[in-house]
């Protein structure tokens, strides 16, 4: 069973181009499931055999979201090794995935959103950091995994584009705001300074350490500040990304563009921010409709 892991997270990582986040997570539900098996061999899962492991899991209270993630990766996994010849028949066919519950992204309002942004004193080097992280966030709408993996020479301050790797390691170049390259340039600036002579880091955000800020790292940042400030509670990185796209929809943008921007591989993915936008739109209707 280790040896049929390690070849399908192998074919994850070089042939599919699957994220380190991917990757990690589907070796942890496949030891899971293998823990579950015990010493039971692989040819001998069947459909009966799924159905206890389900039942395993469901008595674990997870959410529907966690339980069909992992019957994703178990049914990625069997796909595999049947294509490989590996085993002769697939079980997880006949299983099917719990309803998931719809859940609307966070997001704070433009004051709210102005409010967090400004939160940050910027005279000490993790301040202004503090700045160019939320601004370079909100600016952008990339993922915080996308953020920490930023170098220096993501950025190109003449065109104002950011270089970003998403999911399934596809690049692609995101529009940056003056406001965020103002605040990234003077984070850098200080940065440097205060580094004098020493060999200067290719990361662009770094930790107290000096080495590359992680996602925990930044999640840690956002929870500071709102503790701080006292925002809605549920605010995380991730809703930097949220704000981003209700924001730009209820300006008026159209859905292809937020969907370019946010590197959506489905449209379907964006359209959950139309929801968002309702209010929104009953205004403009209620104001312009002259039966409203």
């Amino acid at each position: 069973m280790d040896r049929l892991i390690e070849k399908f997270l192998r074919y994850l990582e070089i042939e599919r181009n699957a994220s380190s986040h991917t990757v990690l997570n589907y070796k942890i539900d496949l030891v899971e499931f293998k823990k579950f098996l015990q010493d039971k061999p692989i040819e001998g899962v069947d459909y009966l055999s799924l159905r206890k492991y389900l039942a395993h899991i469901k008595e674990r209270n997870l959410g529907n979201r966690t339980i069909s993630r992992k019957l994703s990766c178990l049914r990625s996994f069997y796909k595999f090794l049947f294509r490989e010849g590996l085993i002769k028949n697939n079980p997880v066919l006949m299983l099917s995935s719990p309803k998931q519950d719809k859940m609307l992204p966070h997001f704070l309002t433009e004051e709210e959103m102005a409010k967090l942004i400004e939160a940050p004193v910027t005279d000490t080097l993790l301040g202004l950091r503090d700045c160019a992280i939320f601004e370079a966030l909100y600016s952008t709408g990339m993922r915080v995994s996308e953020l920490v993996s930023l170098n220096i020479n993501s950025i190109d301050s003449i065109s104002s584009t950011v270089k970003v790797l998403g999911k399934g390691k596809k690049e692609r170049l995101l529009p940056i705001g003056e406001r965020a390259l103002e605040a990234v340039n003077k984070y850098l600036s200080e940065r440097n300074l205060q580094r004098n002579k020493k060999k200067e880091a290719a990361a662009l955000f770094l930790n107290k350490n000096n080495s590359r800020l992680s996602d925990r790292g930044v999640r840690k940042i956002v929870h500071k500040y709102i503790l701080k400030f006292s925002l809605k509670s549920g605010v995380s990185p991730h809703t930097f990304r949220h704000s981003f796209a209700t924001h730009l929809l209820n300006r008026g943008a159209d859905l292809r563009s937020v969907q370019e921007l946010l590197g959506h591989a489905n449209l379907s993915t964006t359209q959950i921010y139309t929801h968002l936008t309702t209010d929104k739109l009953k205004a403009v209707y209620n104001k312009a409709h002259p039966r409203a």
